[in-house]
């Protein structure tokens, strides 16, 4: 996701691949199989701004004048990359300004985060979590996804949705440590009254979050990748059929897409969508 060479294809094409499980009410969702968290007990939260329908990703926002010729009705949300220290592409175009602008035109928007990546996974990344170290960067990256988020005027009960790219889940060292960071970084986000989410594929991150034992503090929203070209997010919904049933999940079907919409192309990923957006205007 990030356009580093050493991640995986999906991130050499400067693509981000995301999964988003997002947080409502005073209880995580219910569909989500998540008990009440303590740190959401006493929190009053704006309701869950939902969109249903199709969305795309791509590596750096597009101009407001491409975005404004997007918008034929095919895709209705679009996800941006708020931060992080292993955020592949610059962001010229994203700016509150930007945010705003295309808020007003109708387009609903999901801010993703690259924080640290495991430490088995292959490659050098600028930011790594450690057993050690994996709490700490969690709240250290969670806050600095809130202050990111806001800063870009997205309100609180937006979601944030972390990247957590591809490892050896079977690992049970770097698994733990992963869970440790995720944990940590959700945990920051529903202090701070922002919905927490995350990104991977199906056969590594998502996979874990999905079937971890002790649910405490993981998102509430799965985003995951499993390019079958399938614009759905039930038929080929890969874990549990009662999990993260209440506008909670998030596929990406298709990659490395080349679109052109009155006279603008993009490379783009496709996702289906139902889970959260962000709160903006």
């Amino acid at each position: 996701m990030t356009g580093k060479s050493s991640r995986s294809s999906h991130r050499q094409s400067k693509k981000r691949r995301y999964i988003t499980w997002g947080v409502a009410g005073a209880a995580v969702v219910a569909g989500a199989g998540l008990a009440a968290q303590s740190s959401m007990a006493a929190t009053t939260w704006p309701a869950q701004r939902t969109y249903t329908g199709r969305a795309f990703d791509t590596c750096a926002a597009p101009s407001l004048a491409a975005m404004k010729a997007w918008h034929t009705g095919f895709y209705g949300a679009a996800a941006v990359y708020v931060g992080g220290k292993n955020r592949g592409c610059s962001q010229p175009n994203l700016t509150a300004s930007w945010v705003k602008s295309v808020s007003t035109v109708g387009w609903k928007l999901i801010p993703l985060y690259v924080g640290a990546q495991p430490p088995c996974q292959s490659g050098s990344n600028p930011e790594k979590l450690t057993a050690s170290t994996a709490a700490s960067l969690g709240a250290t990256d969670g806050a600095d996804a809130v202050a990111k988020a806001s800063a870009l005027g997205m309100k609180a009960g937006s979601p944030i949705y972390l990247d957590m790219e591809a490892y050896d889940i079977t690992n049970k060292a770097c698994n733990d440590a992963v869970l440790t960071y995720v944990r940590a970084f959700d945990k920051t986000l529903r202090a701070k009254t922002y919905r927490a989410g995350l990104y991977g594929f199906t056969s590594s991150s998502a996979k874990a979050i999905a079937n971890a034992t002790d649910k405490t503090d993981l998102p509430g929203n799965l985003w995951y990748a499993l390019w079958d070209k399938q614009n759905t997010t039930t038929t080929d919904w890969p874990f549990g059929k009662t999990q993260y049933t209440d506008h909670s999940r998030a596929h990406q079907y298709m990659v490395n897409s080349k679109e052109t919409r009155n006279g603008y192309t993009i490379t783009v990923d496709r996702d289906a969508w139902d889970a959260p957006v962000a709160i903006t205007g």
